[in-house]
């Protein structure tokens, strides 16, 4: 059986922190949630820096990324995930308010899997998370790694 990876979730409003954190829950995935609140300790995490570089759990199956966060905006966090020879292979998902169109295309142009833009309404942004959750931690196939980490 293929190790269940954790889902990162980079999320500074605890309103949609917390409803995120229902939906997946109730979507009863096993995956771990791990929840970062700023764009420098997403960064941490993946790399393994600070309080994250002792960290015993793989890579995440997917990120579910904010743009606007404090520290590093979500845009950064995913160039340098993309740029990242490690990383790039990193499923990130756009989970943003944001309905600019600049950042839709800037997100795309920077290699993002997939750009969600918050629904409003309580049941649709509960079912959206949910859909998400399922796809990217249960669905979809990674690539096998080939580094040493």
């Amino acid at each position: 059986m293929p190790e269940l990876k954790p889902i990162l979730l980079v999320e500074d409003n605890p309103k949609d922190l917390e409803l995120t954190l229902a939906a997946l829950e109730q979507s009863q995935l096993a995956n771990e949630v791990v929840v970062v609140r700023d764009g420098e300790e997403a960064l941490d995490f993946l790399s393994r820096r600070g309080s994250h570089q002792n960290r015993n759990t793989s890579d995440p199956a997917v990120v579910l990324l904010d743009i606007k966060l404090p520290k590093i905006d979500g845009l950064e966090v995913l160039e340098k995930v993309k740029a990242d020879p490690h990383l790039r292979r990193t499923p990130v998902v756009m989970l943003t308010s944001s309905r600019e169109e600049s950042d839709l295309i800037r997100s795309y142009e920077l290699g993002v899997n997939a750009f969600v833009v918050k629904p409003v309404g309580f049941r649709e942004f509960f079912d959206a998370i949910q859909d998400l959750g399922v796809f990217w931690a249960i669905l979809n196939e990674l690539p096998p790694r080939r580094d040493d980490r």
